[in-house]
This record gives C-alpha cells, sequence and structure tokens, in this order.
C-alpha cells in the first residue's frame, strides 16, 4: 500500500451531482478502521460542495471524516476508497468519441463494447447485471466519481487501482448489488451495526470492500493481464462470481 500507518476504509455510495434534490438517492460514507469497526457515523447528503472546497487529497479525507463525525486520520495514515460508481468509460467508447473510430461489427447487448467496459462484460457472463454508464443515465455519478480521482488520485497503480501517488489515498471501484451475492462478504456484513438506509448500506459494503482489498485481496477477483486500465475494473468478492472463480491466493 505505499507506506506505514493506520489505515482506514472508507465505503462512498455515489449520487448524481445535484443529488440533494433526490431524496431517494443521496451520496453516502460508511468508515471502517483496520479491525472493521465502524468510525463515527454513517452519513448521507450531496458531496459536490466538498469536492469542490478540497484542494488535495488530504483535505478530502479529513472532509470525509469530519462529515461521519470523526477526527481526521494521523499525517501517515493510509486510506483505501472503495467507489460505487463506473470509474472509467470504455476504450471503444472512447476512440469512438475523440478519434470517430469505430469498434467493428456491434452485437447483442451484454457484448456491446460501447456500452460496456470489460470490467461489466465480465460480470454479466458471471450472471450480474451491472449498469452501463452510457446507456443507464448513471453518468452524473459517474463523472461526479472520475472528476474526484482526476482531482485526489489521478495516478493509475494497477488496473483498476488510483492513488494520489503519496501512498496516503488509494481507490477503487466496486458494486454493491454483485456484493450481496458473496457469502463471506455477507457474513462479514452480519457482523456490522444495522444502516439507517439503503444508501448507507451500499456504501458500508463499499467499505467491507476496501478492507479486503486491504487485508484480503486474494478473496477479491482481479482483472486479467489484458484489462485496460483506462477502463478500470470492479473489485468484487470471488464467491459473488457465478461459477466459483476463486482465487489461489484466497484467504481468510
Amino acid at each position: 500500500m505505499g507506506r506505514n500507518g493506520a489505515l482506514w476504509c472508507v465505503g462512498w455510495d455515489v449520487g448524481g451531482w445535484n443529488c440533494d434534490r433526490n431524496v431517494r438517492s443521496r451520496d453516502a460514507l460508511v468508515i471502517l478502521d483496520a479491525g472493521k469497526a465502524l468510525v463515527g457515523r454513517p452519513w448521507r447528503g450531496n458531496l459536490r460542495e466538498t469536492i469542490n472546497t478540497s484542494r488535495a487529497a488530504w483535505d478530502w479525507i479529513s472532509a470525509l471524516f469530519h462529515h461521519c463525525g470523526a477526527s481526521p486520520p494521523p499525517p501517515q495514515a493510509r486510506v483505501v476508497l472503495a467507489i460505487d460508481t463506473p470509474l472509467g468509460f470504455s476504450e471503444a467508447l472512447l476512440a469512438l468519441a475523440g478519434e470517430l473510430r469505430a469498434a467493428g461489427p456491434v452485437g447483442v447487448h451484454a457484448d456491446n463494447p460501447y456500452l460496456h467496459r470489460l470490467t461489466e462484460r465480465h460480470l454479466m457472463r458471471h450472471g450480474l447485471r451491472p449498469l452501463s454508464p452510457l446507456k443507464d443515465m448513471i453518468g452524473s455519478q459517474a463523472t461526479k466519481g472520475m472528476h474526484v480521482l482526476a482531482r485526489f488520485a489521478p495516478r493509475i497503480g494497477a488496473c483498476g487501482v488510483w492513488t494520489d501517488g503519496a501512498g496516503t489515498l488509494t481507490a477503487i471501484e466496486t458494486y454493491p448489488a454483485g456484493c450481496r451475492r458473496s457469502r463471506h462478504l455477507g457474513s462479514l456484513r452480519a457482523r456490522m451495526p444495522p444502516m439507517p438506509g439503503p444508501d448507507e448500506e451500499d456504501a458500508l459494503l463499499c467499505a467491507l470492500v476496501a478492507w479486503l482489498y486491504a487485508f484480503h485481496r486474494g478473496r477479491l477477483a482481479p482483472p486479467p493481464v489484458d484489462a485496460p486500465e483506462r477502463e478500470g475494473w470492479i473489485w468484487l468478492p470471488c464467491d459473488a462470481l457465478d461459477g466459483g472463480w476463486v482465487s489461489a491466493t484466497a484467504d481468510g
């Protein structure tokens, strides 16, 4: 993870840019410490102004802790932020939009390279139905998440992993609806307190994926070696995938 020091895991369920006008779906945050204990309290609202006023990664992290009623971590801390929104567009879509370069014959919905990234096409082959950032009207959430990466974690550490370059902030993408198929994640969730609403519940699942990424990464299905870095990757527990794709390094 790049440096020594305590580690915190933050889950962010992303609302649209103007989600303060949407009573059904807003940004939500949950923070866990290294022992999976809840830090502060779950928070729900709109992070747009927090994004706008934060100058750097540390300001952003401190503001997230403040929203949750917790003191910011010490300077040598590490934070893994797991985000529930697409954090990239497909290579085919970027080539089409930026260069007017066609991808070739377009097949059925699940194989459409414009609508779905490699990671989404992979999950659909395993029986899941992730949303398309282009087709399913979640562009507001997706651009909000990508904007945060551009501001505070712009470096690609590996496919599906973004960092601030200083070893403080690591950001990954996850998918709470898919996580609910995981028995292992379900057992972790069962030991946690109840959440006040569905947005906070999704944020908690994100935080637990961040914890798995930090401490038991073998429990998460990794991207293949040829996955495009710009597209990113949806990190899910191996046992959430139909067919039981289990990493050889899976551990407790």
